[in-house]
Protein backbone atom coordinates (compact mmCIF):
# COMPACT_ATOMS: atom_id res chain seq x y z
CA UNK A 1 0.00 0.00 0.00
CA UNK A 2 1.69 3.21 -1.15
CA UNK A 3 1.53 6.38 0.86
CA UNK A 4 0.35 9.47 -0.99
CA UNK A 5 0.61 11.97 1.87
CA UNK A 6 2.84 14.85 0.79
CA UNK A 7 2.43 14.19 -2.96
CA UNK A 8 1.17 17.08 -5.04
CA UNK A 9 0.24 17.85 -8.65
CA UNK A 10 -0.18 14.95 -11.11
CA UNK A 11 0.93 12.36 -8.56
CA UNK A 12 -1.67 13.29 -5.96
CA UNK A 13 -3.95 10.37 -5.00
CA UNK A 14 -1.94 7.90 -7.12
CA UNK A 15 -1.06 4.64 -5.43
CA UNK A 16 2.43 4.25 -6.88
CA UNK A 17 2.69 0.61 -5.82
CA UNK A 18 -0.30 -0.19 -8.01
CA UNK A 19 1.62 1.09 -11.04
CA UNK A 20 4.45 -1.43 -10.58
CA UNK A 21 4.14 -4.83 -12.22
CA UNK A 22 5.57 -6.80 -9.32
CA UNK A 23 5.55 -10.09 -11.23
CA UNK A 24 7.94 -8.63 -13.81
CA UNK A 25 10.17 -7.04 -11.16
CA UNK A 26 10.41 -10.27 -9.17
CA UNK A 27 11.20 -12.35 -12.26
CA UNK A 28 14.13 -10.17 -13.33
CA UNK A 29 15.46 -9.90 -9.77
CA UNK A 30 15.20 -13.67 -9.20
CA UNK A 31 17.36 -14.29 -12.25
CA UNK A 32 19.74 -11.51 -11.20
CA UNK A 33 20.29 -13.10 -7.81
CA UNK A 34 21.15 -16.44 -9.41
CA UNK A 35 23.81 -14.78 -11.56
CA UNK A 36 24.99 -12.80 -8.54
CA UNK A 37 25.90 -16.02 -6.76
CA UNK A 38 27.28 -17.95 -9.74
CA UNK A 39 29.29 -15.68 -12.01
CA UNK A 40 31.51 -13.90 -9.44
CA UNK A 41 32.34 -17.36 -8.07
CA UNK A 42 33.86 -18.25 -11.44
CA UNK A 43 36.36 -15.48 -10.72
CA UNK A 44 37.48 -17.31 -7.57
CA UNK A 45 37.92 -20.50 -9.62
CA UNK A 46 40.15 -18.62 -12.07
CA UNK A 47 42.10 -16.81 -9.35
CA UNK A 48 42.83 -20.09 -7.58
CA UNK A 49 44.59 -21.44 -10.67
CA UNK A 50 47.30 -18.78 -10.28
CA UNK A 51 48.47 -20.52 -7.10
CA UNK A 52 47.28 -24.05 -7.89
CA UNK A 53 47.45 -24.30 -11.70
CA UNK A 54 46.45 -27.97 -12.02
CA UNK A 55 43.54 -28.20 -9.59
CA UNK A 56 40.83 -27.92 -12.31
CA UNK A 57 42.32 -30.73 -14.35
CA UNK A 58 43.13 -30.75 -18.04
CA UNK A 59 39.71 -30.03 -19.59
CA UNK A 60 39.84 -27.21 -22.15
CA UNK A 61 36.51 -25.88 -20.88
CA UNK A 62 38.11 -25.19 -17.48
CA UNK A 63 41.16 -23.31 -18.71
CA UNK A 64 41.74 -19.62 -18.05
CA UNK A 65 40.96 -18.66 -21.65
CA UNK A 66 37.50 -20.23 -21.44
CA UNK A 67 36.57 -19.30 -17.85
CA UNK A 68 37.61 -15.65 -17.86
CA UNK A 69 35.09 -14.52 -20.53
CA UNK A 70 32.42 -16.52 -18.67
CA UNK A 71 33.27 -14.54 -15.54
CA UNK A 72 33.41 -11.13 -17.24
CA UNK A 73 30.30 -11.54 -19.39
CA UNK A 74 28.44 -13.31 -16.60
CA UNK A 75 29.01 -10.46 -14.16
CA UNK A 76 28.23 -7.68 -16.65
CA UNK A 77 25.37 -9.26 -18.60
CA UNK A 78 24.10 -11.72 -16.01
CA UNK A 79 24.46 -10.22 -12.54
CA UNK A 80 24.50 -6.47 -13.13
CA UNK A 81 22.38 -6.04 -16.25
CA UNK A 82 19.63 -8.42 -15.12
CA UNK A 83 19.33 -6.68 -11.74
CA UNK A 84 19.42 -3.26 -13.38
CA UNK A 85 16.64 -4.01 -15.86
CA UNK A 86 14.52 -5.46 -13.06
CA UNK A 87 15.03 -2.31 -10.99
CA UNK A 88 14.03 -0.20 -14.01
CA UNK A 89 10.66 -1.96 -14.08
CA UNK A 90 10.23 -0.74 -10.49
CA UNK A 91 11.41 2.86 -10.72
CA UNK A 92 10.12 3.92 -14.17
CA UNK A 93 6.40 3.73 -13.30
CA UNK A 94 7.05 5.41 -9.95
CA UNK A 95 8.85 8.33 -11.58
CA UNK A 96 6.42 8.61 -14.49
CA UNK A 97 3.12 8.06 -12.69
CA UNK A 98 1.98 5.57 -15.36
CA UNK A 99 2.32 1.84 -15.88
CA UNK A 100 5.07 0.49 -18.12
CA UNK A 101 3.61 -0.16 -21.57
CA UNK A 102 3.29 -3.69 -22.99
CA UNK A 103 3.03 -5.27 -19.52
CA UNK A 104 2.66 -8.74 -21.09
CA UNK A 105 6.23 -8.56 -22.43
CA UNK A 106 8.25 -8.10 -19.23
CA UNK A 107 8.38 -11.74 -18.10
CA UNK A 108 9.01 -13.23 -21.58
CA UNK A 109 11.82 -10.71 -22.11
CA UNK A 110 13.36 -11.82 -18.81
CA UNK A 111 13.33 -15.47 -19.89
CA UNK A 112 14.71 -14.71 -23.36
CA UNK A 113 17.49 -12.56 -21.86
CA UNK A 114 18.57 -15.05 -19.24
CA UNK A 115 18.32 -18.14 -21.43
CA UNK A 116 20.44 -16.29 -24.00
CA UNK A 117 23.03 -15.40 -21.36
CA UNK A 118 23.10 -19.03 -20.20
CA UNK A 119 23.51 -20.39 -23.73
CA UNK A 120 26.11 -17.74 -24.53
CA UNK A 121 28.20 -18.63 -21.49
CA UNK A 122 27.91 -22.28 -22.45
CA UNK A 123 29.14 -21.38 -25.93
CA UNK A 124 32.16 -19.64 -24.40
CA UNK A 125 33.01 -22.78 -22.46
CA UNK A 126 33.18 -24.81 -25.68
CA UNK A 127 35.28 -22.17 -27.43
CA UNK A 128 32.67 -20.26 -29.48
CA UNK A 129 34.22 -16.84 -28.88
CA UNK A 130 34.52 -13.64 -30.91
CA UNK A 131 37.85 -12.84 -29.24
CA UNK A 132 36.80 -9.30 -28.27
CA UNK A 133 36.96 -8.52 -24.55
CA UNK A 134 33.44 -7.92 -23.18
CA UNK A 135 32.21 -8.85 -26.66
CA UNK A 136 33.02 -12.56 -26.70
CA UNK A 137 29.45 -13.88 -26.69
CA UNK A 138 28.57 -16.08 -29.72
CA UNK A 139 26.16 -14.72 -32.31
CA UNK A 140 23.34 -17.12 -31.40
CA UNK A 141 23.23 -15.45 -27.95
CA UNK A 142 23.89 -11.89 -29.10
CA UNK A 143 20.92 -11.71 -31.48
CA UNK A 144 18.18 -12.43 -28.88
CA UNK A 145 20.00 -10.29 -26.29
CA UNK A 146 20.03 -7.38 -28.72
CA UNK A 147 16.31 -7.89 -29.37
CA UNK A 148 15.61 -7.78 -25.61
CA UNK A 149 17.62 -4.57 -25.13
CA UNK A 150 15.93 -2.93 -28.12
CA UNK A 151 12.47 -3.99 -26.90
CA UNK A 152 13.15 -2.76 -23.35
CA UNK A 153 14.45 0.52 -24.81
CA UNK A 154 11.22 1.04 -26.76
CA UNK A 155 9.14 -0.01 -23.74
CA UNK A 156 10.76 2.48 -21.37
CA UNK A 157 10.94 5.33 -23.89
CA UNK A 158 7.23 5.06 -24.69
CA UNK A 159 6.39 4.90 -20.98
CA UNK A 160 8.51 7.98 -20.28
CA UNK A 161 6.80 9.73 -23.20
CA UNK A 162 3.44 9.10 -21.51
CA UNK A 163 4.57 10.34 -18.07
CA UNK A 164 2.41 12.67 -15.98
CA UNK A 165 5.32 14.81 -14.75
CA UNK A 166 6.61 17.13 -17.52
CA UNK A 167 10.11 17.37 -16.05
CA UNK A 168 12.47 14.39 -16.14
CA UNK A 169 14.11 13.37 -12.88
CA UNK A 170 17.84 12.80 -13.38
CA UNK A 171 17.56 9.00 -13.05
CA UNK A 172 15.39 8.99 -16.17
CA UNK A 173 17.98 11.01 -18.13
CA UNK A 174 20.55 8.34 -17.46
CA UNK A 175 18.09 5.52 -18.13
CA UNK A 176 17.25 6.92 -21.57
CA UNK A 177 20.92 7.39 -22.42
CA UNK A 178 21.96 3.93 -21.15
CA UNK A 179 19.39 2.06 -23.24
CA UNK A 180 19.68 4.18 -26.40
CA UNK A 181 23.50 4.23 -26.40
CA UNK A 182 23.72 0.51 -25.70
CA UNK A 183 21.26 -0.48 -28.40
CA UNK A 184 23.52 1.29 -30.90
CA UNK A 185 26.71 -0.07 -29.32
CA UNK A 186 25.50 -3.66 -29.55
CA UNK A 187 25.10 -3.23 -33.28
CA UNK A 188 28.79 -2.24 -33.43
CA UNK A 189 30.08 -4.97 -31.12
CA UNK A 190 27.83 -7.84 -32.19
CA UNK A 191 27.27 -7.42 -35.90
CA UNK A 192 29.92 -5.07 -37.34
CA UNK A 193 33.20 -5.24 -35.43
CA UNK A 194 33.76 -9.04 -35.40
CA UNK A 195 33.07 -9.47 -39.11
CA UNK A 196 33.95 -6.32 -41.06
CA UNK A 197 36.86 -4.52 -39.31
CA UNK A 198 40.35 -6.02 -39.22
CA UNK A 199 43.88 -5.21 -38.12
CA UNK A 200 44.75 -2.12 -36.13
CA UNK A 201 41.33 -0.63 -36.94
CA UNK A 202 39.72 -3.57 -35.17
CA UNK A 203 41.79 -2.81 -32.06
CA UNK A 204 40.84 0.87 -32.18
CA UNK A 205 37.13 0.16 -32.58
CA UNK A 206 37.31 -2.51 -29.89
CA UNK A 207 38.72 0.11 -27.52
CA UNK A 208 35.67 2.24 -28.28
CA UNK A 209 33.26 -0.68 -27.93
CA UNK A 210 34.53 -1.95 -24.58
CA UNK A 211 34.41 1.54 -23.09
CA UNK A 212 30.94 2.06 -24.49
CA UNK A 213 29.96 -1.04 -22.49
CA UNK A 214 31.58 0.43 -19.37
CA UNK A 215 30.89 4.12 -19.87
CA UNK A 216 27.65 4.13 -21.84
CA UNK A 217 25.95 1.13 -20.22
CA UNK A 218 27.39 0.30 -16.80
CA UNK A 219 28.02 3.92 -15.79
CA UNK A 220 24.68 5.55 -16.69
CA UNK A 221 22.84 2.42 -15.53
CA UNK A 222 24.65 2.64 -12.20
CA UNK A 223 23.75 6.32 -11.97
CA UNK A 224 20.08 5.42 -12.55
CA UNK A 225 20.24 3.13 -9.54
CA UNK A 226 22.00 5.45 -7.12
CA UNK A 227 20.24 8.65 -8.21
CA UNK A 228 16.91 6.97 -7.48
CA UNK A 229 17.62 4.73 -4.51
CA UNK A 230 19.98 6.95 -2.48
CA UNK A 231 17.49 9.82 -2.02
CA UNK A 232 14.62 7.42 -1.40
CA UNK A 233 16.52 5.28 1.11
CA UNK A 234 17.98 8.30 2.90
CA UNK A 235 14.59 10.11 2.73
CA UNK A 236 16.38 13.24 1.56
CA UNK A 237 15.97 15.24 -1.65
CA UNK A 238 18.79 15.17 -4.20
CA UNK A 239 21.56 17.52 -3.10
CA UNK A 240 22.06 19.57 -6.29
CA UNK A 241 20.25 19.51 -9.62
CA UNK A 242 23.00 21.56 -11.32
CA UNK A 243 25.66 19.02 -10.39
CA UNK A 244 23.58 16.28 -12.01
CA UNK A 245 23.50 18.39 -15.20
CA UNK A 246 27.28 18.76 -15.18
CA UNK A 247 27.76 15.06 -14.54
CA UNK A 248 25.39 13.96 -17.29
CA UNK A 249 26.68 16.17 -20.09
CA UNK A 250 30.36 15.73 -19.24
CA UNK A 251 29.88 11.94 -19.27
CA UNK A 252 28.13 12.14 -22.65
CA UNK A 253 30.84 14.41 -24.07
CA UNK A 254 34.02 12.76 -22.78
CA UNK A 255 33.39 9.02 -22.41
CA UNK A 256 32.92 8.08 -26.10
CA UNK A 257 36.58 8.91 -26.86
CA UNK A 258 38.49 7.23 -24.02
CA UNK A 259 38.68 3.62 -25.26
CA UNK A 260 41.90 3.95 -27.24
CA UNK A 261 43.83 4.58 -24.00
CA UNK A 262 44.06 0.76 -23.88
CA UNK A 263 46.31 0.92 -26.95
CA UNK A 264 48.97 3.51 -26.16
CA UNK A 265 52.37 2.80 -27.71
CA UNK A 266 50.57 1.04 -30.58
CA UNK A 267 50.36 1.77 -34.35
CA UNK A 268 47.09 3.63 -33.76
CA UNK A 269 47.42 7.29 -34.78
CA UNK A 270 49.12 9.41 -32.12
CA UNK A 271 46.39 12.06 -32.24
CA UNK A 272 43.77 9.40 -31.39
CA UNK A 273 45.83 8.17 -28.44
CA UNK A 274 46.32 11.74 -27.19
CA UNK A 275 42.59 12.47 -27.50
CA UNK A 276 41.88 9.35 -25.45
CA UNK A 277 44.33 10.49 -22.76
CA UNK A 278 42.81 13.98 -22.56
CA UNK A 279 39.23 12.75 -22.36
CA UNK A 280 40.23 10.11 -19.79
CA UNK A 281 41.56 12.85 -17.53
CA UNK A 282 38.46 14.98 -18.14
CA UNK A 283 36.33 12.12 -16.83
CA UNK A 284 37.37 13.29 -13.39
CA UNK A 285 34.71 16.01 -13.87
CA UNK A 286 31.61 13.75 -14.00
CA UNK A 287 33.07 11.44 -11.36
CA UNK A 288 33.67 14.18 -8.81
CA UNK A 289 30.44 16.06 -9.50
CA UNK A 290 28.22 13.02 -9.07
CA UNK A 291 30.10 11.97 -5.93
CA UNK A 292 29.60 15.40 -4.37
CA UNK A 293 25.92 15.00 -5.22
CA UNK A 294 25.73 11.57 -3.60
CA UNK A 295 27.50 12.51 -0.39
CA UNK A 296 25.58 15.80 -0.23
CA UNK A 297 22.32 13.88 -0.46
CA UNK A 298 23.24 12.18 2.83
CA UNK A 299 23.60 15.54 4.62
CA UNK A 300 21.73 15.41 7.91
CA UNK A 301 21.16 11.65 7.60
CA UNK A 302 24.57 10.24 8.50
CA UNK A 303 23.37 9.45 12.03
CA UNK A 304 20.90 6.95 10.50
CA UNK A 305 23.49 5.47 8.15
CA UNK A 306 24.40 2.43 10.26
CA UNK A 307 20.89 0.96 10.12
CA UNK A 308 20.20 1.90 6.51
CA UNK A 309 21.43 -1.15 4.59
CA UNK A 310 20.58 0.04 1.04
CA UNK A 311 22.29 3.39 1.65
CA UNK A 312 25.38 1.61 3.02
CA UNK A 313 25.77 -0.39 -0.18
CA UNK A 314 25.20 2.72 -2.31
CA UNK A 315 27.70 4.90 -0.42
CA UNK A 316 30.28 2.10 -0.27
CA UNK A 317 29.94 1.75 -4.03
CA UNK A 318 30.43 5.49 -4.39
CA UNK A 319 33.70 5.29 -2.44
CA UNK A 320 34.90 2.48 -4.69
CA UNK A 321 33.88 4.60 -7.68
CA UNK A 322 36.07 7.45 -6.45
CA UNK A 323 39.14 5.23 -6.06
CA UNK A 324 38.56 3.08 -9.16
CA UNK A 325 37.92 5.99 -11.52
CA UNK A 326 40.93 7.91 -10.19
CA UNK A 327 42.98 4.82 -11.07
CA UNK A 328 41.37 4.64 -14.50
CA UNK A 329 42.04 8.27 -15.37
CA UNK A 330 45.63 8.35 -14.17
CA UNK A 331 46.64 5.03 -15.76
CA UNK A 332 45.65 6.52 -19.13
CA UNK A 333 48.69 8.81 -18.84
CA UNK A 334 51.67 7.47 -20.75
CA UNK A 335 54.02 7.93 -17.80
CA UNK A 336 51.69 5.95 -15.49
CA UNK A 337 50.84 3.32 -18.09
CA UNK A 338 54.46 2.28 -18.49
CA UNK A 339 54.63 0.51 -15.09
CA UNK A 340 50.93 -0.50 -14.98
CA UNK A 341 49.95 -1.82 -18.43
CA UNK A 342 49.48 -5.60 -18.61
CA UNK A 343 49.73 -5.80 -14.79
CA UNK A 344 47.29 -6.54 -11.99
CA UNK A 345 46.98 -2.79 -11.41
CA UNK A 346 44.54 -2.74 -14.34
CA UNK A 347 42.66 -5.70 -12.87
CA UNK A 348 42.35 -3.77 -9.59
CA UNK A 349 40.77 -0.87 -11.47
CA UNK A 350 38.27 -3.10 -13.28
CA UNK A 351 37.20 -4.88 -10.08
CA UNK A 352 36.80 -1.68 -8.07
CA UNK A 353 34.57 -0.18 -10.76
CA UNK A 354 32.60 -3.04 -12.32
CA UNK A 355 32.03 -5.00 -9.11
CA UNK A 356 32.89 -2.59 -6.30
CA UNK A 357 30.76 0.17 -7.81
CA UNK A 358 28.13 -0.97 -10.28
CA UNK A 359 27.32 -4.44 -8.96
CA UNK A 360 27.33 -3.08 -5.41
CA UNK A 361 24.95 -0.28 -6.45
CA UNK A 362 22.68 -2.92 -8.01
CA UNK A 363 22.82 -4.83 -4.72
CA UNK A 364 21.79 -1.65 -2.89
CA UNK A 365 18.76 -1.26 -5.15
CA UNK A 366 17.96 -4.97 -4.78
CA UNK A 367 18.04 -4.77 -0.97
CA UNK A 368 15.67 -1.79 -1.11
CA UNK A 369 13.16 -3.22 -3.61
CA UNK A 370 13.04 -6.92 -2.74
CA UNK A 371 11.26 -6.61 0.65
CA UNK A 372 8.75 -4.28 -1.02
CA UNK A 373 8.03 -6.95 -3.61
CA UNK A 374 6.55 -8.96 -0.73
CA UNK A 375 5.44 -6.03 1.48
CA UNK A 376 7.56 -6.95 4.44
CA UNK A 377 10.81 -6.11 6.20
CA UNK A 378 14.15 -7.70 5.35
CA UNK A 379 14.29 -11.09 7.06
CA UNK A 380 17.48 -10.33 9.00
CA UNK A 381 19.20 -6.96 9.16
CA UNK A 382 22.02 -8.60 11.15
CA UNK A 383 22.69 -11.10 8.36
CA UNK A 384 22.42 -8.30 5.80
CA UNK A 385 25.04 -6.35 7.71
CA UNK A 386 27.36 -9.37 7.69
CA UNK A 387 26.89 -9.55 3.92
CA UNK A 388 27.74 -5.88 3.59
CA UNK A 389 30.97 -6.17 5.54
CA UNK A 390 32.10 -9.42 3.89
CA UNK A 391 31.61 -7.81 0.47
CA UNK A 392 33.17 -4.51 1.55
CA UNK A 393 36.24 -6.06 3.16
CA UNK A 394 36.64 -8.47 0.25
CA UNK A 395 36.57 -5.88 -2.53
CA UNK A 396 38.71 -3.44 -0.52
CA UNK A 397 41.43 -6.01 0.14
CA UNK A 398 41.26 -7.19 -3.47
CA UNK A 399 41.68 -3.64 -4.76
CA UNK A 400 44.62 -2.93 -2.47
CA UNK A 401 46.46 -6.19 -3.09
CA UNK A 402 46.02 -6.06 -6.88
CA UNK A 403 47.21 -2.44 -6.95
CA UNK A 404 50.29 -3.27 -4.89
CA UNK A 405 51.00 -6.46 -6.81
CA UNK A 406 50.54 -4.71 -10.16
CA UNK A 407 53.01 -1.98 -9.31
CA UNK A 408 55.43 -4.66 -8.12
CA UNK A 409 55.08 -6.44 -11.48
CA UNK A 410 55.49 -3.31 -13.54
CA UNK A 411 58.58 -1.98 -11.84
CA UNK A 412 60.22 -5.41 -11.92
CA UNK A 413 59.71 -5.58 -15.69
CA UNK A 414 61.06 -2.05 -16.11
CA UNK A 415 64.15 -3.12 -14.16
CA UNK A 416 64.75 -6.07 -16.48
CA UNK A 417 63.36 -8.93 -14.37
CA UNK A 418 62.27 -11.85 -16.53
CA UNK A 419 58.52 -12.37 -16.74
CA UNK A 420 58.64 -15.90 -15.31
CA UNK A 421 60.78 -14.74 -12.38
CA UNK A 422 58.29 -11.97 -11.60
CA UNK A 423 55.54 -14.57 -11.10
CA UNK A 424 57.27 -15.90 -7.99
CA UNK A 425 56.86 -12.55 -6.27
CA UNK A 426 53.18 -12.41 -7.21
CA UNK A 427 52.04 -15.65 -5.55
CA UNK A 428 51.31 -14.14 -2.09
CA UNK A 429 49.31 -11.33 -3.73
CA UNK A 430 47.31 -13.82 -5.77
CA UNK A 431 46.54 -15.96 -2.71
CA UNK A 432 45.18 -12.94 -0.83
CA UNK A 433 43.21 -12.00 -3.94
CA UNK A 434 41.56 -15.42 -3.94
CA UNK A 435 40.72 -15.21 -0.23
CA UNK A 436 39.20 -11.76 -0.69
CA UNK A 437 37.10 -13.12 -3.57
CA UNK A 438 35.87 -15.92 -1.32
CA UNK A 439 34.85 -13.29 1.24
CA UNK A 440 32.82 -11.46 -1.42
CA UNK A 441 31.19 -14.69 -2.63
CA UNK A 442 30.19 -15.69 0.90
CA UNK A 443 28.74 -12.22 1.46
CA UNK A 444 26.65 -12.41 -1.72
CA UNK A 445 25.45 -15.94 -0.93
CA UNK A 446 24.35 -14.86 2.56
CA UNK A 447 22.60 -11.87 1.02
CA UNK A 448 20.68 -14.02 -1.47
CA UNK A 449 19.75 -16.44 1.33
CA UNK A 450 18.51 -13.48 3.37
CA UNK A 451 16.40 -12.23 0.47
CA UNK A 452 14.97 -15.69 -0.19
CA UNK A 453 13.98 -15.98 3.46
CA UNK A 454 12.39 -12.56 3.15
CA UNK A 455 10.25 -13.89 0.31
CA UNK A 456 9.34 -17.14 2.10
CA UNK A 457 8.70 -15.90 5.64
CA UNK A 458 5.32 -14.57 6.65
CA UNK A 459 5.49 -10.79 7.04
CA UNK A 460 5.97 -9.56 10.58
CA UNK A 461 5.78 -5.86 9.72
CA UNK A 462 4.19 -4.47 6.59
CA UNK A 463 6.42 -2.15 4.58
CA UNK A 464 4.93 0.94 3.00
CA UNK A 465 6.54 2.25 -0.15
CA UNK A 466 8.05 5.67 0.31
CA UNK A 467 7.35 8.23 -2.41
CA UNK A 468 10.38 9.76 -4.15
CA UNK A 469 11.14 13.52 -4.01
CA UNK A 470 9.37 14.80 -7.13
CA UNK A 471 11.22 16.88 -9.68
CA UNK A 472 10.26 20.54 -9.71
CA UNK A 473 9.37 22.24 -13.02
CA UNK A 474 13.05 23.19 -13.34
CA UNK A 475 14.04 19.55 -12.97
CA UNK A 476 15.20 19.66 -9.34
CA UNK A 477 13.50 17.66 -6.60
CA UNK A 478 10.77 19.26 -4.48
CA UNK A 479 11.44 18.70 -0.77
CA UNK A 480 8.48 17.10 0.96
CA UNK A 481 7.11 18.52 4.23
CA UNK A 482 8.88 17.60 7.44
CA UNK A 483 7.86 14.09 8.39
CA UNK A 484 6.38 13.50 4.94
CA UNK A 485 7.40 10.58 2.76
CA UNK A 486 9.51 10.54 -0.34
CA UNK A 487 8.48 8.56 -3.38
Amino acid sequence: MAETQGLRGPFANIDLDDLVDWRVVRTWLYFGMVWLMLTPSVGVMISSTFNYPDYLGSSLSLTFGRLRPVHVNGVILGAFSTLFIGLCYYLVPRLCGVRVVWPWSGVPLAFVWNISVLLGLGGLLIGDNHGLEAGEMPLFAEIPMFIVVAAATAQFLITIGQRLEPALYVALWYLISAFVWTTMNLILGSFILPYTIAGINSAAFHGLYIHYIVGLWLTPAGYVIIYYFLPVSAKNPLFAHKLSLVGFWSLALFYPFVGIHHYLYSPIADWAETLAIITSMLLIIPVWTVLVNFFGTMTGKWHEFGKNLPAKFLIMGALMYLVGCFQGSTEALRVIQRPTHFTDFVISHSHLTVFGTFVVWAIGGLVYVWPRCFRRELWSFHLGNWSFWLITVGITVMGLVLTAGGLNQGFQWMNGVEWLDSLVWMKPYWLIRTLSGISMDIGMSLLVFNLMMTALTAPAVAVQARPMPRPSPSGGPIPVPAGGPVR
